[in-house]
């Protein structure tokens, strides 16, 4: 359990909320082989996963650590608050260091692993501007740097980031996340329609060279179009996994809907696929 202990009307409260230990694989979560396919061919750089609490994030890291440690054999250093999931066996070399217990945060942390040779790096959680700028300067060493982030889309996690650092220190990061950044994963996880079951609807930024000029330009909104056109490359918007999750009948429309960025888009792309399918049955 995550356990939060908090005081209200001079009361104590307890707010605690269940953590799986258990590491699922891609396809447990359901995740798009986009997922898998940029974890086994990126060796360095940063790949942000982001979401909003209780998003999964914490089990889509855990599942690409795995699917690393079971296929290559890397060295690999995670700095996380707290500790979730344990790796062992495998081929790659894992060390695990908690905030609080074997390090004071995690810039400082990040500070010394990078001197001990790690092929990847995971940041439990990407919070300050001195976790931000330690991870940008480890992905542009060499290094393989997985972090999460709390963000709801894709053109957001850049607005969180600039958000620890003044506005003149704006294009600086912008040239270095242009630069460092090779993917970006957002995720929000949804009731399906069998009780109990849920799924993660996803948006995908690959860093190809149009999104990095959006990226220094200042034009994060454009990247919710590119996310559409470069949808053959493996990208993705929030509507069209809203839309493929209907299709497969693992969410209901209404959810669908209630989640959707562009309700009347969303809308729009399902009564295309009724009539599609109104036209096979008259067929």
């Amino acid at each position: 359990f995550r356990i939060n202990v908090f005081k209200s009307e001079g009361e104590t409260h307890i707010a605690m909320r269940r953590v799986q230990s258990d590491i699922s694989d891609f396809e447990k979560l359901h995740l798009p082989d986009v997922y898998r396919d940029v974890i086994s061919k990126t060796n360095e750089g940063l790949i942000l996963v982001c979401g909003v609490t209780g998003s999964g994030k914490s089990s889509t890291m855990a599942a690409m650590v795995d699917y690393i440690n079971k296929t290559r054999g890397l060295h690999i250093i995670t700095i996380e608050d707290p500790i979730e999931f344990h790796f062992s066996g495998g081929k790659s070399i894992i060390s695990q260091r908690e905030v609080g217990v074997d390090v004071p945060n995690f810039h400082e942390a990040l500070r010394v692993v990078v001197r001990q040779d790690p092929d990847m790096i995971l940041i439990g959680e990407m919070r300050d501007r001195e976790t931000v700028l330690a991870a940008i300067q480890a992905a542009e060493t060499g290094h393989l740097v997985l972090g999460s982030l709390h963000c709801a889309d894709v053109p957001l996690s850049f607005a969180r980031i600039l958000e620890f650092f003044e506005r003149a220190e704006h294009s600086f990061v912008r040239s270095s996340l242009a630069s460092s950044v090779k993917a970006i994963m957002c995720q929000r996880l949804l009731p399906g329609v069998e009780d109990g079951s849920r799924f993660p609807a996803t948006e995908v930024l690959l860093c190809n060279s149009v999104a990095q000029r959006k990226i220094l330009e200042e034009e994060d909104e454009d990247l919710h179009a590119l996310l559409h056109s470069y949808r053959d490359e493996g990208m993705r918007d929030f509507s069209y996994s809203l839309m493929q999750l209907v299709e497969e009948d693992n969410i209901s429309r209404k959810v669908a809907l209630d989640a959707a960025p562009n309700r009347e888009a969303l809308l729009s792309i399902l009564k295309g696929i009724d009539a599609a399918a109104s036209g096979i049955i008259a067929r």
